[in-house]
């Protein structure tokens, strides 16, 4: 296994989580649902101004929680862009909803909202906007139309955190908050991390109460340990989806530090805008911000001219010890879903797909890194 100069990701230790983490197992209660749980989620409903906020061991989780709220089943259409990681569509699939991929815009790899309405048919009852690289979809679109077909929104901002939306009243919200569920995720490879994790907020008040009955393995367990009910029992679906006290520990450790970490993280995001923006554009483009959108700098991205390109590219930064990644594989083409796919072409997902490479960014990469990383990228 060959061993980076500059990797592509790095975990990072924040401050206290060790102390957090023996400070759970010091208080006896290392299963799901203690007192480091119920910090992290009442800190993210404050915050962000979620609804019912639930972690979850992975954003997976997260995503199939809300299809089980939804109802969605057989016969049910889910749309979604074909330009995601497979837990987006996993999850709705494995209600037996038929997904219905959307293709990217042309100038960011979202799904094209313009587009939206044209798949919509009565048997649709899900959309699932994903926010790529953090960066928001245009939400103000897609509830509205939403609303006017009577469908129900997930957002997966499994890359989101701490990013926001900016409506066209003005009005700022935290994605993950617009829609009637939001999906996060704390893998090692976020802003904030987990090692694993994620959480559901349950914006749509009407859901609730089933969501923490879904989450708690299909019982009212968490109405009993509140004195709600005299004693519980399987009420509903659900399966394990809590984390243990000992991620939630870790967790806690990163939000304490979540300012200190965006800052830095942005400093390097706009330090490779910066080096990068005088260069000739036939090779290559940056990313765009959509005028509604806020940018977190979960990730800096180059959209290169072509295959050939790209994979030249990823060759020179390997042979310096730089680890530069592609992204996602069209999951509309996949050898799973090639079969159930509609046959419409979904051109710039897979332009994406073919010329979209990652750069390294992780909060202790330092900025003569970012320098270096941009003279073999202008080379």
């Amino acid at each position: 296994m060959q061993t980076y100069v500059i990797p592509f990701n790095k975990p990072f230790i924040a401050g206290r989580e060790l102390e957090h983490i023996t400070e759970a197992v010091a208080a006896g209660k290392l299963s799901g649902n203690g007192a480091f749980t119920k910090r992290c989620q009442v800190w993210f409903e404050e915050r962000y101004g979620f609804g019912k906020c639930l972690l979850t061991t992975s954003c997976t989780d997260a995503l199939e929680m809300a299809a089980m709220l939804t109802g969605v089943g057989p016969g049910d259409e889910v749309i979604m862009p074909s330009y995601t990681f497979v837990s987006t569509a996993l999850a709705f699939v494995r209600q037996g909803a038929k997904i219905v991929f959307a293709d990217s815009g042309a100038r960011h790899p979202n799904l094209d909202a313009s587009r939206l309405e044209e798949l919509v048919t009565e048997r649709t009852k899900v959309i699932v906007p994903v926010h790529y690289a953090g960066c928001a979809c245009d939400m103000d679109a897609i509830m509205g139309i939403a609303d006017r077909h009577g469908l129900k929104v997930v957002e997966d901002a499994a890359q989101a955190v701490d990013s926001w939306h900016v409506g066209k009243d003005g009005k700022k919200r935290a994605l993950g908050s617009i829609g009637h569920l939001g999906c996060f995720s704390f893998h090692e490879t976020k802003n904030i991390i987990a090692g694993e994790g994620g959480m559901l907020a349950v914006n749509d008040p009407s859901l609730a109460r089933r969501a923490e009955i879904i989450w708690e393995k299909g019982t009212n367990r968490a109405e009993f340990f509140r004195g709600e009910v005299n004693k519980y029992g399987w009420v509903d679906i659900g399966s394990s989806f809590l984390p243990s006290e000992l991620t939630a520990a870790f967790l806690w450790g990163q939000l304490e530090h979540l300012d200190a970490i965006q800052a830095k993280r942005k400093r390097l995001w706009e330090l490779y805008r910066e080096e990068l923006s005088g260069a000739p554009r036939d090779d290559f483009a940056l990313p765009e911000i959509p005028p509604w959108a806020t940018n977190n700098a979960h990730c800096f991205y180059l959209v290169c001219r072509d295959l050939d390109t790209r994979t030249r590219l990823i060759a020179r930064l390997k042979a310096q010890g730089i680890l530069a990644v592609f992204h996602y594989l069209p999951l509309h083409s996949s050898p799973f879903f090639a079969d159930k796919h509609d046959g419409r072409a979904l051109p710039n997902c897979d332009r994406y797909a073919d010329t979209l490479v990652r750069l390294p960014l992780y909060y202790e990469l330092g900025e003569d890194d970012v320098r270096r990383i941009c003279r073999i990228v202008l080379e």
